[in-house]
């Protein structure tokens, strides 16, 4: 089993910044796959960053140029930089992993609790 545990999201002001953390722990063999989920109040859960192991990002088209997605492999840790925040970044930021841990042997996924990023205009 993999835990994620996540920080730093919070209230900020339409143009803000803020980081998102999320560390995770277990009996980790691999880690291919690092990311960020949002999910706003009535709509789908959508990815908004992802790293591989090796360091290639993807994002989603909307914050192109405003987040960040980096990672620490010693730390097993993801972040989000997010900047020039607006009203409709705001959701529920899940962090999700999809890892290989001893044991089970087969890459499985994960997800953290979430952490509420609100922006007020």
């Amino acid at each position: 089993q993999v835990q994620l545990v996540e920080s730093g999201g919070g209230l900020v002001q339409a143009g803000g910044s803020l980081r998102l953390s999320c560390a995770a722990s277990g009996r980790i063999l691999s880690m291919n796959f690092m990311g960020w989920y949002r999910q706003a109040p009535g709509k789908q859960r959508e990815l908004v960053a992802g790293i591989t192991s090796d360091g290639r990002t993807n994002y989603q088209d909307s914050v192109k140029g405003r987040f960040t997605v980096s990672r620490d492999n010693a730390k097993n840790t993801v972040y989000l930089q997010m900047n020039s925040l607006q009203p409709e970044d705001a959701a529920v930021y899940y962090c999700n992993a999809k890892a290989v841990t001893a044991g089970r042997w087969a890459e499985s996924t994960y997800w953290g609790q979430g952490t509420q990023v609100t922006v007020s205009s």
